[in-house]
């Protein structure tokens, strides 16, 4: 995949999700822990990825926004919502795929749907994912496997979250080992 500057800045990503979010709801103070995260772990991914990440980070979640509903599957909504204000393919497939988004759009028969945004397997997509998945309500740090508890404890024992959740979790805690090593390798 080419790398590309971001051009959907940071600046506009954050004021989007601050428009759409409405602070200082707890979905705002995640994104803006999840942004702070992805500060954090830009190193991680090649300079020229470290703006759309940030931007990827503050916009992850704008699918949960009212104005954003088109299926009520936050990454699908908010990848398409972006689409629709002009925002690059790339930034929004990392929306419609963060956080292994195809474990849990498979559990709800939206396999087809999340597929019109390209899946990228990268260090980029592994740290936007880390970086949501190391940030819980509130912004507040979680390890993965408090954030995998939190969401099935949120959604319930038979939402598509857990009914993805074998396949997903091991998927999370992958990037997280595979983010770790990165930040080790980075550190030496």
């Amino acid at each position: 995949m080419t790398r590309t500057a971001c051009v959907f800045g940071v600046e506009h990503a954050e004021e989007l999700a601050r428009t759409l979010l409405r602070p200082p709801t707890e979905r705002w103070q995640h994104s803006a822990g999840v942004a702070a995260r992805a500060e954090q772990v830009a190193g991680t991914v090649d300079e020229a990825d470290r703006e759309i990440l940030v931007a990827a980070a503050w916009l992850h979640d704008i699918g949960y926004a009212r104005q954003t509903h088109d299926t009520g599957f936050h990454p699908l909504d908010g990848a398409r919502y972006l689409r629709r204000q002009g925002a690059p393919g790339r930034l929004c497939s990392l929306v419609a795929h963060h956080s292994g988004a195809r474990y849990v759009a498979e559990a709800r028969g939206l396999t087809a749907e999340l597929a019109e945004f390209p899946l990228e397997v990268s260090a980029l997509s592994d740290a936007l994912t880390y970086a949501d998945q190391t940030v819980g309500p509130h912004g507040r740090p979680y390890s993965v496997e408090q954030r995998l508890a939190e969401a099935l404890d949120r959604h319930g024992p038979d939402s598509p979250q857990a009914r993805a959740y074998l396949t997903r979790a091991p998927y999370l805690l992958g990037v997280a080992a595979r983010v770790r090593q990165r930040l080790l390798i980075r550190a030496a």
